[in-house]
């Protein structure tokens, strides 16, 4: 891993994403279970931040620090596409200190829509 390079993990949330998730975490408000006029589900925040947990833990990344900022809701059948920039390395002998950008988005009419941004801390 080095500074700029950037990894894509794309993934579609399907109901059984969403009801696992919610029988695992307890977060089963009805906006997660019940589906919408379009037969989908809400998808949970965290479900949809643990995108970029796949990302690192490709590379082996011990998260310290993990900040998510949600922008536009997300529905199980939405493509998602999580974009992680490494923008910083500093190697502290026996680890080395990452900071990392993470943005997810989904295909919009003109352009992809923004649904999460995200900025990790942690070791390698």
């Amino acid at each position: 891993m080095n500074v700029g390079d950037t990894y894509t993990h794309e993934r579609t949330f399907t109901h059984e994403d969403v009801l696992q998730f919610a029988e695992l975490t307890g977060d089963d408000q009805s906006r997660h279970t019940d589906s919408d006029e379009e037969g989908r589900l809400l998808v949970q925040g965290l479900l949809t931040g643990s995108l970029l947990t796949k990302i690192g833990g490709d590379h082996e990344v011990l998260s310290r620090r993990i900040d998510l900022h949600f922008s536009k809701p997300v529905y199980t059948g939405q493509p998602l596409t999580c974009r992680w920039t490494t923008d910083h390395l500093d190697d502290r002998g026996e680890h080395t200190y990452l900071e990392a950008s993470v943005v997810v988005e989904r295909p919009g009419e003109r352009a992809p829509e923004v649904v999460l941004e995200a900025t990790v801390e942690g070791y390698i």
